[in-house]
């Protein structure tokens, strides 16, 4: 019994060393997970001009702010400040684009410029001397066989000597015209009766004779070739010539 005892009390020993051993090994250790670090945040930027049109030769304002960015560029302009403004005067409607980077990521923005062009002024082309001429001096025209001057034909010389007034720089010749009819002889000699009545006429109201040369075309030159009164009539003249 005695035994029996002592072997029991045994037993609970070598249990209770052992349980003791167990509770003293090493338990393993967990190996640490590092967290990830946080993101970085995203840039921003706008961009805005005032005013949004303006007239070719005006200026606007470009305005612009970034956050979070280590770099931005304006297009057409290149690096710039993070936040900003400057002053740009286009000739042309043009779309400013800014663009943000930084170590979050690349963010844009853009805005755009209207620049109104007025029509262009016409300008108005001035005549040249020869063509005030030919505007302002009118031929003299005669009744048949004739070379008196009429009313009507003195009031048109007297227009044409106030433009010659004008412009004194003006020499010019006149031509004495005749209609088919006679021959060739009569009408050159009566061409150039025409052609000295236009001549005194102006020398008359004050243009001075040596700008004024005289010469007999005759029949040779008809401004109208029909064989009727309205054609005579328009071959019938004293032409105004420019060198």
């Amino acid at each position: 019994m005695k035994s029996r005892a002592s072997l029991l009390a045994f037993l609970l020993a070598v249990a209770a060393a052992l349980l003791f051993i167990a509770g003293c090994a090493k338990k393993p250790v967990a190996a640490k997970v590092e967290a990830p670090p946080p993101p970085q945040p995203q840039p921003t930027v706008t961009l805005s001009v005032d005013p949004q049109e303006i007239k070719k030769g005006e200026a606007a304002k470009l305005t612009w702010e970034a956050k979070n960015a280590t770099d931005v560029t304006l297009e057409l302009l290149g690096s710039i400040e993070l936040n900003g403004s400057m002053t740009v005067n286009p000739a042309e409607s043009t779309t400013y684009r800014i663009v943000a980077k930084g170590p979050g990521g690349t963010s844009d923005a853009s805005a755009r410029l209207t620049v109104s062009v007025p029509p262009p002024v016409a300008t108005e082309v001035q005549p040249t001397l020869r063509e005030l001429f030919e505007r302002n001096v009118k031929d003299a025209f005669f009744a048949y066989d004739s070379y008196e001057l009429d009313s009507e034909t003195s009031q048109i010389l007297a227009s044409n000597a106030n433009f010659l007034q004008q412009h004194p720089e003006l020499a010019f010749t006149v031509e004495g015209h005749c209609d088919e009819r006679g021959s060739e002889e009569y009408n050159l000699a009566l061409g150039a009766s025409r052609a000295e009545a236009v001549r005194q006429a102006l020398v008359k109201q004050g243009v001075g004779g040596e700008r004024i040369a005289t010469n007999s075309v005759g029949k040779e030159k008809p401004f109208c070739t029909d064989s009727n009164e309205e054609c005579w009539h328009l071959n019938r003249r004293g032409h105004f010539v420019l060198p």
